[in-house]
């Protein structure tokens, strides 16, 4: 099932009509008279809104009144009030997909789609760091964005980082729960991963040609099931939700990650680049710590002191220090 903010217009305005008078009855005779579309064209789209999981009271001789929005995250709910002026002004939403940064590396070349997020439901071919399986049940955030590649070169190893205090700052500020920043792109909630972040790029020469975000986010999931299909992975530290009980709507979140990413990449174009790695330090539940780095069978054990200006993390081993641009790394005392 594929839904997009371009089309199913009929529907939308019904709810939005719905939405702008929740305090009272609106009878299929007046949506049809101020909404020009015929009697039965308004009984179809309330059927199908409340297939979508919105909670619409009908009562004979008083017509229909909006009790709840849905949880789904569908284009119009995350279009509807967006303060951003390109990210997420397109929407496509599918409920179950193989994987959303997928279809956004497909269609990133077209120019009409920059700013576009595709998001779902669930996905069957997940992707995370390195080629690994993302599981990506019901209850997440799966989404994956089209940046426009305007990015210099150079800047485009920071985008993770910009993508991590964005949706840091956007959890804190819709959900009150403060999570930290595990290096590179790992979010995490005492001390469990909650989210993560890759990035697709495609450079030509030295020029980009797109970057796509993908985002994952456990946002009312059954942890302990994702836990038991990858607790065997190598790096493997914990899994946990970001919420107990849908008590807030997703897409509230989605639409403050997109608004708080807008302004963190403000900053990359602006050559800010100091004030990313500043931000991304004080959140981060690395710099500081004792940490064991493996990449590629190889392993460094020591302090984790600070991040360069590219983003790699500098680790304090005896009298050296090493630059490490790729990894996975643990804890330790």
């Amino acid at each position: 099932m594929l839904y997009t903010s371009d089309e199913n217009q009929g529907l939308v305005k019904v709810l939005q009509f719905l939405k702008a008078h929740r305090l009272e009855y609106l009878s299929g005779e007046d949506l049809s008279e101020v909404l020009k579309i015929s009697r039965v064209a308004i009984w179809k789209h309330i059927k199908k809104i409340q297939s979508l999981g919105y909670k619409i009271e009908s009562k004979q001789n008083l017509g229909y009144r909006l009790i709840d929005t849905t949880s789904l995250l569908l284009p119009w709910e995350i279009t509807d009030g967006i303060k951003t002026k390109q990210l997420g002004k397109r929407v496509y939403y599918y409920d179950v997909i193989d994987s959303t940064q997928s279809v956004a590396t497909n269609i990133a070349k077209d120019k009409t789609n920059f700013g576009s997020v595709i998001i779902a439901e669930s996905q069957t071919l997940g992707k995370g760091r390195q080629g690994r399986q993302w599981i990506s049940p019901k209850g997440g955030i799966w989404l994956s964005i089209i940046l426009e590649p305007i990015f210099d070169i150079y800047k485009i190893t920071l985008i993770p980082f910009a993508v991590a205090i964005a949706l840091a700052n956007a959890i804190e500020k819709t959900l009150g729960i403060k999570t930290k920043l595990k290096w590179p792109n790992d979010l995490t909630l005492n001390g469990k991963k909650v989210a993560g972040i890759i990035i697709d790029a495609s450079i030509e020469s030295t020029k980009i040609e797109s970057v796509t975000v993908g985002v994952g986010i456990n946002f009312h999931v059954n942890a302990k099931q994702i836990e038991s299909k990858i607790k065997k992975n190598r790096n493997f530290y914990g899994v946990t939700t970001l919420v107990e009980k849908k008590n807030v709507k997703p897409a509230d979140l989605v639409k403050e990650f997109l608004f708080e990413l807008e302004a963190a990449l403000g900053l990359l174009h602006a050559n800010k680049t100091h004030e990313i790695t500043e931000q991304w330090t004080k959140k981060s539940s690395t710099i500081g710590q004792n940490i064991t780095v493996t990449d590629l069978g190889t392993k460094i054990s020591g302090k984790a002191i600070g991040l360069d200006k590219d983003g790699s993390l500098i680790v304090r081993h005896g009298s050296k220090s090493t630059r490490i641009t790729s990894g996975d790394i643990s804890y330790h005392k």
